[in-house]
């Protein structure tokens, strides 16, 4: 037992960096929940709310052209979706910081009615603004292969 206790400290102090999240990160993660959750609820007004007003979506498709979409469209596109929508992070996504500029990249999984219907990469830039963490774009690549789980 005792001499697991090394290793035991050794465990703890490597993945500490992992586990530990300041308030600025956690804040720009839950900006970036924020809009799955309006997205799963279709509220245009909570999307809306967790981006800049000329906020930008791009999603990028195998060999096809990346193509660009702004709040406005997608907001009304997820809220005129019939059914239910779940977009979720299957692995904590990576934060990073500088000033007033931070960056989420995490592995995400999108299940309509309860189904899966693809995976990727979000990429998502955030601006800290007077009224906290807005996300500024949102680039995201869209893949039915290789999925965690899938």
């Amino acid at each position: 037992m005792e001499a697991m206790r090394p290793f035991t400290v050794l465990l703890l102090i490597s993945l500490a960096p992992m586990i530990a999240q300041t308030a600025d990160e956690a804040d720009a993660l839950a900006a970036v929940q924020k809009t799955f959750d309006g997205m799963a609820a279709h509220d245009v007004a909570m999307i809306r709310a967790s981006m800049l007003p000329d906020a930008r979506l791009y999603s990028v498709r195998a060999a096809n052209a990346p193509t660009g979409t702004a709040l406005d469209d997608f907001a009304s596109r997820i809220a005129a979706v019939q059914g239910t929508v779940l977009e979720r992070f299957t692995s904590p996504p990576k934060v990073s910081i500088r000033g007033r500029m931070a960056q989420v990249w995490g592995e995400y999984e999108f299940l309509r009615d309860g189904k899966f219907t693809h995976c990727g990469v979000d990429s998502v830039s955030l601006l800290k603004t007077a009224e906290g963490w807005k996300i500024a774009t949102i680039v995201y690549t869209v893949e039915t292969t290789g999925c965690k789980g899938h």
